[in-house]
């Protein structure tokens, strides 16, 4: 039996300041859109997320003592407002682009702004509404178990604050350094976007390899922010695919070969039109860009295999976590509710919102799901299945997801596994009822989406909740400003995602009409979604290739290596991974430094470095957002293209001196970074 620990909140319960305030709703509710909007952009085009909740905590600290005049608390629900758009954009992003690759385009028309905010909004809900009952099992009685370490590290933030400190203006400094860069790079194309090294088709011993790095700031904060070791596990697999996969298929593979694989899955119309990726040249039975077709052709079933085998041994390694979660949280949701319907008996700080809230909630999500046009099925038990499954899996999830960033953190929570556990259930239960066929794909997808999205915010409310629990928050409050968070966000997230999708003149140009799926923003994980979801529903994968990825990543898991951070490295652009392994490269140069020098942070999520970095992540992120909604307007597009210095540039130091004054500029940056983070 599990007994409460002694623990003194810094706001005693006894004490009464001011707290769910409208200035801290409305300000943590603008942090949710930025960040969520930010969060969409950088997960689009890497696959990857940054908590949001430590630098909301930071920036509320700043702005409340200088502008609003905030207290500890009025800061504690502006980070909880705050971080669901981080966290709602994260499940968003993973799942929901897999409307636009499902077979035959049958999922394109639920991908719309209506059926993505209805999504988003009823997941992130489920998640808000099944951490209520568990709240008291997890975060309270387990308060010296299971740490929450970004929870943790939030409430630090905030404490430090109400004691003084000045821990914004580092952030502040990397957000504006990163938005002169973007500009200089995005508007002015000072600095060369995607600097590239490739041997020719031709070359006798290494053909077609291909080295590149997309070189922003965000990606350099993004490896900073998650250290050497993962991100040089995420080069390994671009490094394995771009000088590795992709010049022994060049030798070996003739053109026409992959010309009519490229055709297969659609991206050439027949192999007498030129185009698609790589440029095929009908006439000479040749691509401009070998391994930008090669990798279309092959290396991505390849990767989505990886990440499928990554996902699901994750998933099997955390099960004795997640039979242990599920056993002591569901026991402890008798006391939790109890205590909840005394609410006003109890203290302050142990005042949650009634159990009673969480079982009205459910039955209405459920009604939701049944009777809104944006659910799909072609009946009413069908979509009774798929709102029951979302209930079942969202509490069941919910529950794991909790507990594993209770004990790894956030950054670490497994969700894609737990999404793809998902997947493979609701497609396993659907055949069970003869529900099989293109039909279904979307709503096996529907489930996935609402899960991840429950999951994902799910850990982001448990690292909330923590952090209010140390702090002496009142968790009815935090959860309130959880479902305010959630709704807001989404109607940004929905908005964001749409607009990121909407092609630029360029790609019209080149037949393409949806912008996520295209180089531009390549979305990773939905792919794969859709890819297993075909799979499993249809066969009508390259199950070959798919099984390559599976197996090289249980290779990998085999001698110790993270299958699925090499996976999701597989998977994208080397141009992608190599500029985030920059940023953990610097990490690493730091950290050795300040070991060799006896100058270790006690926490370094509060280090210079970490909140330069997170202001690089930020700066970056929303000025890509920027420019492409910006970009979305042909006039807008046509007078931000001359105003490029591009050729003025390439006329005076000619290609290679371009893109080599390019890569010095990020060089700078990272050395930049690195000085920040060595100044004491």
């Amino acid at each position: 039996m599990l007994t409460e620990p002694t623990h003194k909140p810094f706001i005693p319960a006894s004490e009464s300041p001011a707290e769910f305030t409208l200035k801290a709703i409305i300000t943590g509710s603008v942090f949710g859109v930025l960040f969520g909007a930010a969060t969409v952009y950088l997960s689009l085009k890497a696959g990857l997320s940054v908590s949001a909740s430590i630098p909301i905590a930071v920036l509320a600290i700043s702005l409340g003592r200088r502008f609003l005049n905030t207290t500890i608390l009025e800061n504690n629900i502006i980070q909880t407002t705050g971080s669901a758009g981080e966290s709602i954009a994260s499940g968003v992003v993973f799942t929901m682009p897999g409307f636009l690759f499902l077979t035959d385009g049958i999922g394109t028309d639920f991908f719309n702004y209506w059926t993505i905010l209805t999504l988003s909004i009823l997941g992130g809900l489920v998640g808000v509404l099944m951490m209520i009952p568990l709240r008291r099992s997890l975060i309270v009685q387990e308060h010296g178990t299971l740490p929450y370490p970004e929870g943790t590290a939030c409430a630090s933030v905030l404490m430090a604050g109400e004691r003084g400190g000045d821990f914004a203006k580092t952030a502040y400094q990397g957000l504006g350094v990163a938005l002169l860069y973007a500009f200089l790079q995005k508007v002015l194309h000072v600095i060369a976007e995607v600097p590239v090294w490739a041997t020719r088709q031709t070359n006798r011993y290494f053909p077609s390899a291909q080295v590149a790095g997309e070189i922003t700031p965000e990606y350099l904060g993004v490896g900073y922010i998650i250290g050497f070791r993962i991100s040089a596990v995420l080069v390994g697999g671009g490094i394995l695919a771009w000088l590795g996969l992709i010049p022994l298929l060049a030798s070996v593979v003739p053109g026409d070969t992959i010309a009519l694989q490229l055709q297969k899955l659609g991206y050439l119309t027949d192999l007498q039109t030129a185009g698609g990726p790589g440029g095929w040249n009908p006439q000479t039975h040749t691509f401009s860009d070998t391994a930008a077709a090669i990798y279309r052709a092959y290396i991505r079933q390849i990767g989505a295999g990886a990440v499928t085998a990554g996902g699901f041994m994750t998933l099997l390694k955390t099960i004795p976590t997640i039979v242990s979660s599920f056993r002591q949280s569901f026991s402890g949701v008798g006391s939790g509710s109890t205590t909840s319907n005394r609410a006003t008996t109890l203290a302050r700080t142990e005042q949650d919102l009634s159990v009673r809230v969480v079982i009205i909630g459910s039955a209405i999500l459920i009604a939701l799901m049944v009777v809104l046009p944006q659910i799909p099925g072609d009946s009413v038990l069908t979509k009774l299945l798929i709102a029951v499954l979302v209930i079942v899996f969202g509490f069941f999830f919910v529950t794991v997801a909790s507990r594993i960033v209770g004990l790894i953190g956030s950054s670490s929570s497994p969700v894609s596994g737990m999404t793809i556990a998902t997947i493979m259930g609701t497609a396993l239960v659907f055949i069970g009822f003869g529900l099989t066929g293109n039909l279904y794909e979307p709503a096996v997808l529907v489930v996935g989406s609402m899960i991840c999205v429950a999951a994902a915010n799910a850990g982001a409310t448990s690292q909330d909740l923590k952090t209010g629990y140390l702090v002496g928050a009142t968790p009815r409050y935090q959860q309130l400003a959880l479902f305010i968070g959630v709704i807001v966000s989404s109607l940004v997230v929905g908005a964001t995602v749409k607009i990121l999708d909407t092609p630029t003149p360029d790609l019209v140009a080149q037949g393409i009409t949806h912008a996520i799926g295209s180089d531009k923003f390549p979305a990773p994980q939905g792919t794969l979604m859709a890819t297993l979801i075909k799979g499993l529903l249809s066969f009508n994968l390259d199950w070959q290739f798919v099984l390559v990825g599976a197996f090289t990543a249980f290779v990998f898991e085999l001698v110790g290596v993270s299958a699925l951070a090499f996976a999701v490295g597989l998977y994208l652009p080397l141009s992608t991974t190599l500029p985030i392994f920059a940023g953990g490269l610097v990490k690493a140069i730091v950290d050795w430094n300040a070991k060799r020098s006896g100058t270790v942070d006690e926490d370094p999520d509060l280090g210079k470095g970490n909140l330069f970095a997170t202001g690089l992540v930020a700066g970056g992120a929303l000025a890509g957002v920027a420019v492409a909604l910006l970009s979305v307007n042909d006039t807008i597009f046509n007078s931000l293209a001359g105003l490029t210095l591009e050729p003025a540039l390439t006329g005076v130091l000619g290609e290679g001196g371009y893109l080599l004054l390019g890569a010095l500029a990020f060089v700078g940056l990272a050395l930049l970074l690195g000085r920040v983070a060595t100044k004491r």
